[in-house]
């Protein structure tokens, strides 16, 4: 075993357990679809219940459900009376993930949407105190920026994915790489925008943590 591995198995002998209905959805997930990684799992889904707990919010934004594991993350985390909206623009994902979530413990706190946040949540009457940022890489820059417009001050913006499997370490990424070009373009933006503070977690693939000032 790797020394990585043997780090990544301590890790997560020495955390919450993420409980019996994570586990089978993680393993559901594995089996019936494609790109399972795709999903939080153990390590990041705890952190994810547990930034919920420290920031406290009453709306949660997710773009990205996937097979719904993040969702019921945050949404465990949440108090009473407060709600999250997740967007799952892949309506294929549907059939999968809508019994998952109506099915758990937590689903009186989740509305579940199949559609483009960038099209539906600009009209929404709602104001975000958190949101995670798990979608299309490419349109990165435009979920900032319209989450921005709906989120208070001193709320969060979680974004995953932010050190892309080391790619954006490439100067000049291919011009067919549009993920890689998305995921550069929203890190240099956050960076040196004043509206925020911000840090990049070496969690998995890269996390980074924005607070709106």
């Amino acid at each position: 075993m790797k020394e990585t591995d043997a780090l990544d198995e301590y890790i997560l002998q020495h955390i919450d357990e993420e409980g019996d209905y994570l586990k089978a959805l993680y393993r559901a997930t594995h089996v019936k679809l494609l790109r399972p990684r795709m999903a939080s799992g153990h390590l990041q889904g705890r952190m994810l219940k547990m930034f919920v707990q420290m920031i406290r919010p009453k709306q949660v934004l997710e773009i990205g459900t996937y097979s719904g594991y993040s969702a019921l993350c945050l949404a465990e985390g949440l108090e009473e009376g407060a709600m999250l909206h997740t967007f799952e623009i892949n309506d294929e994902q549907e059939d999968f993930t809508r019994p998952w979530l109506e099915n758990s413990p937590y689903a009186d706190k989740i509305q579940f949407y199949i559609g483009d946040a960038l099209k539906i949540v600009p009209d929404m009457d709602v104001v975000f105190d958190l949101a995670f940022v798990d979608g299309n890489k490419r349109f990165y820059v435009e979920y900032y920026e319209m989450i921005l417009k709906k989120m208070n001050s001193g709320g969060y913006i979680i974004a995953d994915n932010t050190l892309w499997d080391g790619h954006v370490l490439e100067a000049e990424p291919h011009h067919t790489d549009t993920q890689t070009i998305g995921i550069k373009k929203f890190n240099d933006l956050v960076a040196a925008d004043a509206r925020v503070e911000k840090v990049i977690l070496p969690l998995r693939d890269g996390l980074t943590i924005i607070r709106k000032k």
